[in-house]
């Protein structure tokens, strides 16, 4: 699946934009099926607006935005509904983890609601352990440490199906070694899936073979 954007302008930086430059507001950029894509850009810019924009969480912005060529804003409530189960799938910098469930719970809930279920429940364990969270699997979310919350929103993003993995900042509260195994079992699985993503960040890294950088 492609990803355009088109000329897109957030209401809320329309006049911020217009006295800076950006590789992607104001733009017509296409992402391609499997790049690997890092966005780099200052707090206040627009790095989880960009995020909400592609999925449709904010529709307040001029342009537009189109996957397979198809205007986001023709999609059904069912039809985005469908893009989201199957084709796009995103770790949100504020997680929106149900804090009530247990991490566990968290997970299985967005496996579940897949058509056809990527995984089967028993890669959650397999990845828990990965990512060193086992232990917090069966505590209610709201009592994880933000690090661990991170890792259990990573894992429940793998579990759908997509061919598009956006991510907002998800490394921001994890040391090194962390970063480094959740960088590698995302790398590993968008390369099973021949996926592509799209990471944003404040500063530069190399957690990943990027095939695009872009600077909001």
């Amino acid at each position: 699946m492609t990803i355009t954007l088109n000329q897109l302008v957030p209401a809320p930086l329309a006049e911020k934009l217009a006295r800076r430059s950006s590789q992607i507001w104001q733009q017509a950029l296409t992402l391609q099926p499997g790049q690997w894509v890092k966005v780099k850009a200052p707090s206040g810019t627009g790095k989880t607006t960009l995020i909400h924009c592609i999925w449709q969480l904010r529709t307040d912005f001029t342009g537009q935005v189109l996957f397979d060529n198809k205007p986001a804003a023709d999609f059904t409530s069912a039809q985005l509904a469908s893009l989201r189960q199957e084709q796009l799938s995103v770790v949100f910098q504020d997680l929106r983890l149900f804090g009530q469930l247990t991490a566990l719970e968290n997970i299985e809930l967005k496996r579940q609601m897949s058509r056809s279920p990527y995984y089967p429940t028993s890669a959650i364990t397999q990845m828990a352990e990965q990512l060193g969270v086992s232990h917090v699997l069966h505590q209610r979310a709201s009592t994880c440490s933000y690090g661990e919350q991170q890792r259990i929103a990573i894992i429940r993003a793998l579990m759908q199906p997509f061919s598009w993995l956006l991510m907002d900042e998800p490394f921001s509260h994890l040391d090194k070694e962390n970063t480094t195994k959740a960088a590698a079992l995302i790398a590993e699985e968008c390369a099973k899936r021949g996926a592509g993503f799209l990471l944003t960040d404040l500063d530069d890294d190399d957690h990943f073979a990027y095939t695009q950088y872009l600077n909001l």
